[in-house]
């Protein structure tokens, strides 16, 4: 299967979960009631998940790097498709592939590993080692047989005198209670059945899409 053309700006490759200038849209009013906080003029999602709004016009004014669009992100996450080319991540006999901040010095890890950041393919391990900060310096490949989606991560809430006070970004399952005080901005998924594997040696194959 071809693999998708990469959205390119000043003939660099733009990741597909990058958010565009064009995308950024203000955040709606924020209101408070007894069941949780509500965005003006938008809903909560069958998971009654309230997210955050994003234009869709990738390739559109500049790359925004360091903001995750949340639309893209869901659907990677949910399809496992890859984050950078946004075409099929890679699956074989032990599972889907991630890659993770090496954290192989806590008790258990990977497993049950909860992570906002979607699989990848095999063509784009390199180019996601290096454009994305959480990785530049430890990465390691995993393989992941039952990937969870089970939570959201985002902004809380909590109502002081029926106003919204915002507090500190958090992970909240989905279903709990408390997820009815966020603004999403990503899914979350548990890897379970997670192995770790030997980073794949495609860096050539992803250096040749780079530099095509």
């Amino acid at each position: 299967m071809t693999a998708p053309q990469l959205l390119r700006f000043k003939g660099h490759p733009v990741p597909y979960i990058a958010a565009w200038s064009s995308e950024t849209v203000p955040l709606p009013r924020v209101l408070a009631g007894p069941g949780g906080i509500g965005l003006v003029g938008h809903a909560r999602d069958t998971d009654g998940v309230l997210w955050r709004p994003f234009g869709l016009r990738a390739g559109v004014g500049r790359p925004e790097y360091g903001t995750v669009h949340g639309p893209r992100q869901r659907r990677c996450m949910r399809r496992l498709l890859c984050q950078v080319c946004g075409g099929p991540a890679d699956r074989d006999e032990q599972g889907v592939l991630w890659l993770l901040e090496d954290n192989r010095g806590e008790p258990g890890w990977p497993e049950q590993e909860m992570t906002t950041h979607p699989p990848v393919c095999s063509p784009c391990v390199a180019l996601a080692a290096d454009v994305c900060p959480h990785l530049r310096s430890k990465v390691v490949a995993v393989r992941v047989r039952r990937p969870v989606v089970d939570a959201v991560y985002g902004q809380r809430y909590f109502s002081e005198r029926d106003a919204p006070i915002p507090g500190r970004r958090d992970v909240v399952l989905l279903g709990d209670p408390a997820a009815r005080w966020v603004i999403g901005g990503r899914l979350a998924a548990s890897l379970m059945d997670a192995t770790v594997v030997g980073l794949p040696e495609l860096r050539a194959e992803a250096g040749a899409r780079v530099s095509g």
